[in-house]
């Protein structure tokens, strides 16, 4: 009894050290972000939740505003699948190359991060403007001057490019996890390299490419610069409009409605990554 007395003593006091090594981090978590957020959303300057409430209905049913949610989704989930496509057989091939070649083609990939998102957008002016390189190509070709700046493409290929990497990063985390031998081992049973590939390494890599999904979908969401630069003001997403009500109208109360909507969103679609994820681990 004295031995489990001890183990009971030694049990109780790691959980007390742990409690108090999260104290500081979920101090910070809940004064520093929950508390903002939820006052911004719910109790902004010059409102109240009514006054919020009100404005997220008008929100939902003006036929001038319903574009704007439309034209958001629809950005996301493109940006999302075009993500998806092209980072799933990066990380691929970047989880089954020697490992002297891994690590260099992985900081490669992760390269980008680590530029400025203004100075990487205006790459996009440079490229698409009207005496840019696209437009000075199309033009040479007969086909006149291109016009994809300040369009819904400008935005999408901006998005791509700003949330690629995160995507292979998500990918490559599940993907360097499986052991090569169990692909070999489809193969060797006669399955062909297609069906190995879609019975085998995706569903084993499920997680992190819903992880990524979920982190592009919220990026592109949520992202303000690219769409501002590319999209300009007549493709607006809600990111710009909130922009928009922040500091142009000064109308605190429309902008919780529009951030709410986001959030709502992003909230969505996370719940349903994570719900997709707990049905893949459990066939």
């Amino acid at each position: 009894m004295r031995r489990a007395a001890n183990l009971t003593g030694v049990e109780l006091s790691r959980r007390g050290t742990l409690f108090a090594l999260l104290v500081p981090g979920l101090a910070v978590l809940l004064f520093g972000f929950l508390y903002p957020v939820a006052a911004t959303l719910a109790f902004p300057p010059d409102g109240d939740p009514a006054t919020v409430a009100r404005e997220t209905g008008s929100l939902l049913t003006d036929p001038y505003l319903l574009p704007v949610i439309a034209r958001t989704i629809r950005v996301a989930v493109v940006t999302t699948l075009i993500c998806l496509v092209l980072g799933f057989p990066v990380a691929y091939l970047i989880s089954r190359v020697p490992p002297r070649w891994s690590g260099k083609l992985l900081a490669l990939a992760i390269f980008p991060l680590m530029l400025n998102t203004v100075v990487r957008t205006y790459g996009w002016l440079v490229v698409l403007g009207g005496n840019g390189l696209l437009s000075s190509l199309t033009e040479g070709l007969g086909l006149g001057p291109s016009r994809l700046l300040y369009t819904e493409t400008a935005i999408v290929l901006g998005l791509v490019q700003l949330f690629l990497p995160l995507m292979i990063l998500s990918c490559y985390s599940s993907l360097s996890q499986q052991d090569p031998r169990l692909e070999e081992a489809a193969r060797g049973l006669g399955a062909s390299p297609g069906r190995a590939f879609r019975q085998v390494v995706f569903p084993l890599a499920l997680p992190g490419a819903l992880v990524g999904c979920t982190l592009v979908f919220a990026g592109a969401v949520t992202a303000f610069t690219t769409p501002q630069l590319l999209g300009g003001a007549r493709e607006r997403i809600l990111s710009t409009l909130l922009y928009s009500r922040v500091n142009v109208s000064l109308d605190w109360p429309a902008a919780s409605a529009v951030a709410l909507v986001m959030t709502v969103l992003v909230l969505v679609v996370s719940a349903l990554s994570s719900r997709l994820s707990a049905k893949g681990s459990t066939q």
